[in-house]
């Protein structure tokens, strides 16, 4: 049955127009998702205003039905997508849908409340708090940072904004014991690893650039950042009569997947009254699983932890959970309180009587993604969240053990997660084309849109990245993608007489 018409009678909500819109999509993405790995991974030929020169200059003057639309995105929007669910993308992180997250995020979509209040949805602000908590037990973080035991949790969209929400926490803590004149004192310290949202998110609540502290890891520590380290970079600060503010210590770093002790720059962290955040973005879902769960050890150590389900947890972007361990802390810095915002109930004490979820957050308005995160631990489970997890792992043992296993390629970094850092080796020291010839195989690899990788550098070297983890990948994805790359390294080594 196709769409129904649109007229000047416009009913948007009418239940068999919604049926009658929602079917053809669903059935659009089901034959997506069956012949995705048909596309090239990302289009190489593309060039900016590629799609403006398609499109009509001016919105339509009248409505389509949804067919034509649908056309429309197959033959114009398609072809200039970088295919993030194809089973051969390997780039950045993952970003993983599955049907639950799917029909997760229809359910958030179609009830479409904002719980930026307890009133203005309580179930779904309530299920938020519920949902944050079994998260934080599965990968067994300590009570303090649940509210079974004192601590609390949101969804954010992203770590970005849980970063700049934790820092404003730290910063308000800091100035009401020194002085708001004493924000030009205040210091931050990550290490060259560190994603540089923590860089952005000290300049949006005030911090100096010049009081961002990047400390160099090395070789020795896996590129972790080291207490050691930590504590002569403060040292120095205090000497000069700063005041170190807040730490980052992250497992799963982006461009490595490093880890850095979280325990030691924890106790690092209280000697000087900095507030200690834990980035799990990436490596936070693999921590469901008890064998990587002492990778945040020390985390009763923490003020905040994040992690991105939307990252390796099979659930729809967008969605990221933050964890505090003094909710006053956060709220203290976020709230607003104006009379059109109030809930009419109140407990004995006048406060609000449930949590307004609009004071742990930048924005006012919100999604409900506790419904979406809900439907995906119901949907699955952890013993198949767990196995999800597993999966994409035991793969990259296999690709790390084969590259390894290869003369002409090197491991950079010991793999510890689903992230696999590899390089053609240097043919003698000092070899300055070694890095130009991994240039040219990873630009290789991606024009031929059967696969999808990135890079970083590292020491000043060129490595490039192969992060599994999307849900349709399987072995047999990463087995092509080794032979695609054998096959590339061996036209270029040749190209250049090697």
């Amino acid at each position: 049955m196709g769409s129904l018409p649109l007229d000047a009678s416009l009913r948007p909500l009418d239940p068999e127009a919604f049926a009658g819109d929602s079917r053809p999509v669903v059935d659009f993405l089901a034959e997506y998702y069956r012949d995705v790995d048909k596309y090239p991974v990302r289009a190489a030929d593309l060039e900016p205003g590629r799609l403006r020169k398609l499109l009509p200059e001016a919105a339509p003057e009248h409505g389509e039905p949804m067919e034509n639309v649908l056309e429309d995105v197959r033959r114009d929007i398609l072809p200039g997508l970088t295919h993030w669910q194809s089973p051969s993308f390997f780039a950045y992180f993952p970003m993983n849908a599955s049907p639950a997250g799917f029909a997760g995020e229809m359910l958030s979509a179609g009830l479409n409340v904002v719980p930026f209040v307890w009133a203005a949805s309580p179930a779904a602000a309530e299920l938020e708090s519920v949902v944050v908590d079994w998260m934080g037990t599965l990968l067994g973080l300590p009570q303090r940072l649940l509210f079974s035991g004192g601590g609390g949790g949101v969804l954010q969209g992203s770590t970005c904004e849980a970063v700049v929400c934790t820092l404003a926490a730290a910063r308000d803590r800091a100035l009401h014991r020194l002085g708001h004149e004493s924000i030009m004192k205040l210091v931050v310290y990550a290490s060259d690893q560190t994603h540089v949202t923590f860089q952005k998110g000290a300049r949006l609540v005030g911090i100096p650039p010049s009081n961002f502290r990047v400390i160099q890891t090395t070789p020795a520590s896996g590129y972790g950042l080291t207490a050691d380290a930590v504590r002569a970079a403060v040292d120095r600060d205090v000497a000069r009569g700063l005041v170190p503010l807040y730490l980052c210590a992250t497992v799963g770093t982006t461009g490595l997947g490093a880890v850095d002790p979280v325990r030691e720059l924890g106790e690092e962290a209280r000697r000087h009254g900095m507030w200690l955040h834990v980035d799990a973005a990436y490596a936070g879902s693999a921590a469901i699983c008890p064998e990587f769960q002492g990778y945040l050890d020390g985390a009763e150590l923490a003020d905040s932890v994040s992690m991105n389900p939307h990252k390796l947890f099979l659930t729809n972007a967008d969605c990221c959970c933050l964890w505090v361990a003094s909710p006053g802390a956060v709220t203290s810095a976020l709230s607003t309180d104006p009379e059109y915002l109030k809930n009419v109930g109140t407990d004995a004490t006048g406060k609000p009587a449930a949590i307004d979820y609009k004071d742990w957050q930048i924005s006012l308005s919100r999604r409900f993604r506790a419904i979406k995160l809900w439907v995906v631990l119901r949907r699955y489970g952890a013993v198949g969240l767990r196995a999800h997890i597993r999966r994409h792992v035991t793969a990259a043992k296999w690709f790390e053990r084969t590259v390894a296993a290869d003369e002409r390629f090197e491991v950079v970094v010991a793999r510890k997660f689903s992230l696999v850092c590899f390089r053609l080796r240097a043919r003698f020291v000092g070899d300055d084309t070694v890095d130009e010839l991994n240039r040219e195989l990873l630009a290789a690899v991606n024009a031929s849109g059967r696969a999808f990788m990135t890079h970083f550098v590292v020491d000043g070297k060129f490595v490039i990245r192969l992060a599994v983890g999307g849900a349709m990948t399987e072995m047999r994805h990463v087995a092509d993608v080794w032979d695609l790359l054998q096959a590339n390294a061996d036209h270029v080594l040749r190209r250049h007489q090697l």
